[in-house]
């Protein structure tokens, strides 16, 4: 493997950043030599145990402006919830009944789903011709998200109805003052997408909010990682990792782990306590950030020698609020990654998504390098 082909990875990936979210990303990059920083009320937070502390000691305010389920409350009108801002028995209810159609009999029905789509969407490549990722992850977690709440919509609308709301919403949530035309156009966004979906039946609830935050959720992350991961593979020479059976699966964790598609988890305490050896009050604010607690910054991805899993799952949280979809995540890669490894694609064209809700590429084509 060439020695510097990481760093030609790293250096597209860095773009998806710079290009979409550069203050942020200028603001983490110069904060992140202590594990935990203070800066007025706002604890970043960046060591891995810190990090993890944070997310399972430290009780959390999950309705609390700035954070993701008071984002997605307000987006998605769940007056009920919308599983981000959940406690106590309704959230356990709700994520339990999630992760059963999540869990490895129903990631096995969602894969054959998937495959047929990936077999005719990666066909062109056979034929010399370039094929975009992005478009490829759209329609993807677009027929993941349709299958799991058991909607008819068309997948590709679902998906754009999905980017659209959480795109809206970050607008509509920017530091400063109040941005009704942001505002508005959130609520339709959101509104659009719950009427895409239909009165479905998610987690027990009539309403559609939950199953709004679903497709939201598995809609960005996906549309987010998938293409960066497979540009990283790409450009660091991997693909003789990625055609290894035996190295897939930790491969793909690795991938997942270096892209971080949600890099950035905001909460807020909800009591006093500490983080990191740093005392927090009750209200202060928390920028937990994923991508430097799971190494993602400093360690190169390779499936031979993968950072442990304790450390690689940060990316998807840690206790009882990390993501539910990791294993989906993590198979659907996989899959992705076995269907172009054949082909050895090098990327030929990538342009950074500045408007998305996380940092992505707006197009990413890949063409067969024979």
């Amino acid at each position: 493997m060439n020695p510097t082909s990481h760093a030609l990875a790293r250096r597209r990936d860095r773009r998806v950043y710079l290009g979409g979210h550069p203050v942020l990303f200028g603001l983490l990059a110069a904060s992140r030599g202590r594990p935990v920083r203070r800066i007025g009320g706002t604890l970043l937070v960046h060591g891995a145990d810190a990090y993890r502390e944070a997310l399972t000691r430290l009780p959390l305010d999950r309705t609390a402006e700035g954070t993701t389920g008071a984002a997605a409350r307000s987006a998605l009108g769940g007056d009920g919830g919308v599983l981000f801002d959940q406690e106590g028995g309704g959230h356990r209810s709700d994520r339990r009944a999630l992760a059963g159609r999540l869990g490895a009999a129903g990631v096995e029905e969602l894969r054959a789903r998937w495959q047929p789509l990936l077999a005719r969407r990666l066909a062109p490549l056979a034929r010399g011709a370039e094929v975009d990722l992005v478009e490829l992850a759209r329609e993807l977690s677009g027929t993941v998200v349709c299958a799991l709440l058991g909607s008819g919509a068309d997948p590709c609308e679902v998906a754009r109805a999905a980017a659209e709301a959480a795109a809206a919403s970050v607008r509509s949530h920017l530091p400063g003052p109040r941005r009704p035309p942001a505002e508005a156009a959130a609520a339709r966004a959101a509104g659009r997408l719950r009427d895409l979906l239909g009165r479905v039946r998610e987690a027990g609830h009539t309403d559609g909010a939950p199953a709004a935050m679903v497709a939201v959720a598995a809609v960005n992350t996906t549309v987010a990682a998938l293409p960066r991961a497979v540009a990283w593979c790409a450009d660091a020479g991997l693909w003789d990792q990625a055609g290894d059976e035996a190295l897939r699966a930790a491969l793909a964790a690795e991938l997942l782990r270096v892209t971080a598609a949600s890099p950035l988890l905001p909460r807020a305490a909800a009591a006093d306590g500490t983080v990191g050896g740093c005392p927090v009050r009750a209200g202060d604010r928390l920028l937990l950030v994923a991508r430097h607690a799971a190494d993602a910054h400093r360690r190169d991805p390779d499936a031979r020698r993968p950072a442990e899993p304790a450390l690689s799952r940060l990316v998807f949280g840690a206790g009882a609020h990390a993501c539910p979809g990791a294993r989906l995540a993590s198979v659907q890669l996989a899959d992705v990654l076995a269907a172009l490894a054949p082909y050895r694609p090098v990327v030929t064209r990538a342009r950074v998504d500045r408007g998305a809700a996380l940092p992505g590429w707006r197009t990413l084509c890949v063409r067969a390098a024979s």
